[in-house]
């Protein structure tokens, strides 16, 4: 079996996904209005869920029940 090549992240994925979401907004709006336009918008705001999400999961105040 072959080995797993490893990529080393340089960002955190919260800011990964953060910068995922500014890039996709940025482009919806040269796009027309149409469900091109709506789709991108939809999965901008997916990605800053996800973002807010993970920012909550990793956050101090979140800890396992003793």
């Amino acid at each position: 079996m072959g080995s797993r090549r490893q990529v080393v992240q340089l960002s955190s994925l919260e800011t990964r996904l953060a910068e995922e979401a500014k890039r996709l907004r940025e482009e919806a709006k040269s796009l027309p209005h149409g469900s091109a336009r709506e789709d991108m918008i939809r999965k901008a705001r997916q990605a800053e869920t996800g973002s807010h999400i993970s920012e909550w999961l990793r956050s101090p105040g979140l800890q396992p029940p003793e």
